[in-house]
């Protein structure tokens, strides 16, 4: 698609210009997502029963759903990490982030209210750890900022560079 007068460009939805800055944006946006995601994918896929043992420290599944959580996770993040490279259904995408990284955001608050002492495991290790070592706020404020990042593509899922803009034009 062409840029208008004014360094907009026409989205197929609404009719009405969207920002070049902000496809430019939401490009950096969704490539910062995907570091995130390969990133903590990368980080667990070689140990799976360390991304278990992480998942079981929350103490909040069954059994029986520890091990297909904490094997199955790492691929996930992979997906959605590759997905956001190429940028290929970029709000999808978004969305099934924002509600894992919800899930996060509410397992590391549900651990921190029952007093539990955990590595988060997002990117690797987890598990139980002395009191001293949590760092639960920070987790939560960081799982937040990406939270933002996700809220951002599902707002302004159009962006440059991508698979989803290729098979739109």
């Amino acid at each position: 698609m062409t840029a208008q007068p004014g360094g907009s460009a026409p989205t197929p939805r609404a009719g009405r210009p969207v920002p070049v800055w902000s496809e430019w944006l939401g490009t950096v946006v969704r490539l910062c997502l995907a570091v995130v995601w390969g990133w903590a994918g990368l980080a667990k896929i070689s140990d799976p029963a360390e991304a278990a043992q992480a998942v079981r420290a929350y103490q909040l599944l069954p059994e029986g759903l520890v091990k297909p959580i904490g094997y199955g996770l790492p691929f996930l993040e992979l997906a959605l990490a590759l997905l956001l490279v190429v940028g290929l259904g970029v709000r999808v995408v978004a969305g099934i982030s924002a509600a894992l990284l919800l899930v996060f955001i509410a397992g590391i608050g549900s651990v921190w209210a029952r007093g539990l002492s955990i590595d988060c495991g997002c990117f690797g290790g987890g598990g139980h750890v002395d009191e001293s070592q949590t760092k639960y706020i920070q987790e939560i404020l960081r799982d937040t900022g990406f939270l933002l990042l996700a809220g951002w593509l599902l707002w302004r899922p159009r962006t440059r560079l991508s698979l989803d803009a290729w098979l739109a034009s």
